[in-house]
């Protein structure tokens, strides 16, 4: 069979690959995209959606448990398991099923198969059907990522699980260990703490959520300690010790000091590991580091038309970055001159309980950096907004160049800051200064004006504290 053309060929449709597929089309490029399982990837099916939605069950339960503070009555609450993940598995397949859609709609072809680069230019796919080999000048790897797994805390299904295990909980836990306090682990720590789990997190840093601001973990970690968390930092697991049917035995170092406590269940969320494997890229010549493609600012990878976007590419690990970076990829290969990413211009958002979102850098890599910083803060119990939600526990805190009054960073922990933070992402992508942002009319009454206090406090202006 003779190879199928194509003007740009995409490995992997998630959510940097099916982007920079349609945007492709958008631009005149006929585009193939190929997939091994889902339309969507690891994203809408077993990502960031469904988990959103897992979360959001526990949200609502959270404030029906509340009813009295708000005046209401609400007698027997309990949930559904099987019900709660049977609407999150729902809300990931409707969304899969429209990037079906979209495809159609934008005239990309889909194959559905494993991929393989057997020689440059050239994508080897084995289908159900036998092996197709399409071609293109241009050839974008949007292969993702999956669980890192160490050697002893590796899952099994059963007593220990990823995340995936974790989104079809075979049960609910009631005494639970979660491995690492990345977006993912403390994600899964405040569903399961909210449900009624006994939650013990570990971190082998020193502070829960280690790549936020010092001061927001510590605000964070306060309010999870508060529900019922047990936060275990500077923390090893170096053993896991099974006994099917009844649960796990984990051996916890800390301060050169080892001591054991027993679990039913196990969560393991100790990172990602690019998905490089099978594709032949060594063999072309792609650098690979630490199983990542290694890419200049525009996901080039050095071998002439092969571009590597979104958690192949590293850090950050997000999906709004993969995505914008499929755009930014499509419209070099169709000849125009598209921005790089910044990726310091990029929010990271944490869906706990409270929520976290960030900008930029922190106070603390500010002042590494060398520069002269002036912060500001407001906390949440002094917004009308917040304490009418109920809502009073969190901090808005911004970070400034003292010498330009360039925003360096924003840092939010509370109710809603992930909504909120694409303020300050605006902000920083069209270059503003405090002035700029002093001079904003923020709408009362609403969350955001602690934005706009948080900038007036750090040049000693803040009006209601």
């Amino acid at each position: 069979m003779a190879a199928r053309k194509f003007d740009m060929i995409v490995i992997g449709a998630g959510p940097g690959g099916y982007v920079a597929a349609i945007r492709g089309a958008q631009l005149g490029l006929n585009v193939a995209i190929v997939e091994r399982e889902h339309l969507g990837g690891i994203c809408l099916n077993w990502g960031c959606i469904p988990t959103k939605a897992l979360l959001r069950s526990a949200e609502v339960f959270h404030l029906m448990q509340r009813a009295k503070d708000f005046g209401l009555k609400a007698d027997g609450i309990g949930y559904d398991l099987d019900a709660v993940v049977a609407r999150s598995r729902g809300v990931a397949k409707q969304l899969s099923g429209g990037i079906g859609h979209l495809m159609k709609k934008n005239k990309v072809t889909v194959v559905m198969g494993e991929a393989k680069l057997p020689a440059q230019g050239v994508v080897s796919v084995k289908t159900d059907k036998g092996v197709e080999d399409l071609t293109a000048p241009a050839i974008v790897l949007a292969t993702g990522a999956r669980a890192r797994e160490l050697p002893g805390l590796e899952a099994d299904g059963d007593l220990v699980w990823t995340y995936r295990h974790a989104l079809q909980p075979r049960r609910m836990p009631k005494k639970l260990l979660v491995i690492g306090s990345g977006a993912i682990g403390i994600e899964f720590a405040s569903f399961f703490n909210t449900l009624g789990a006994d939650v013990t997190v570990c971190e082998v840093m020193d502070r829960v959520l280690p790549v936020e601001d010092a001061e927001i973990s510590a605000f964070a970690k306060k309010q999870f300690v508060k529900q019922g968390m047990k936060i275990l930092e500077k923390t090893t697991v170096k053993k896991l010790d099974r006994k099917p049917g009844v649960g796990v035995t984990a051996h916890l170092e800390s301060a050169g000091k080892t001591q054991t406590a027993e679990f039913d269940t196990v969560i393991s969320a100790v990172g990602i590991v690019g998905n490089v494997e099978k594709l032949g890229l060594e063999d072309l010549g792609v650098k690979i580091d630490r199983t990542h493609v290694v890419t200049d600012d525009y996901c080039r990878t050095g071998v002439k038309g092969l571009y590597a976007i979104g958690d192949i590419a590293g850090a950050p690990w997000l999906a709004h970055k993969a995505s914008h970076e499929g755009v930014m990829v499509a419209e070099l290969i169709a000849g125009q001159h598209p921005h790089p990413i910044k990726p310091n211009s990029i929010a990271g958002c944490t869906y706990c309980h409270p929520q976290v979102a960030s900008v930029g850098l922190t106070e603390e890599k500010a002042k590494a950096a060398g520069y002269s910083v002036k912060v500001g803060r407001f906390p949440f119990v002094g917004n009308g907004k917040a304490i009418a939600l109920g809502e009073p526990e969190g901090l808005v805190k911004t970070v400034f160049d003292a010498k330009t009054g360039e925003l360096l960073g924003a840092h939010m922990v509370g109710a809603e800051v992930t909504e909120l933070i694409q303020g300050y992402v605006v902000g920083r992508t069209l270059e503003t200064t405090e002035a700029e942002l002093m001079e904003t009319v923020f709408p009362h009454p609403t969350l955001s004006e602690m934005m706009h206090e948080s900038v007036l406090d750090a040049y000693g202006r803040a009006l209601h504290i």
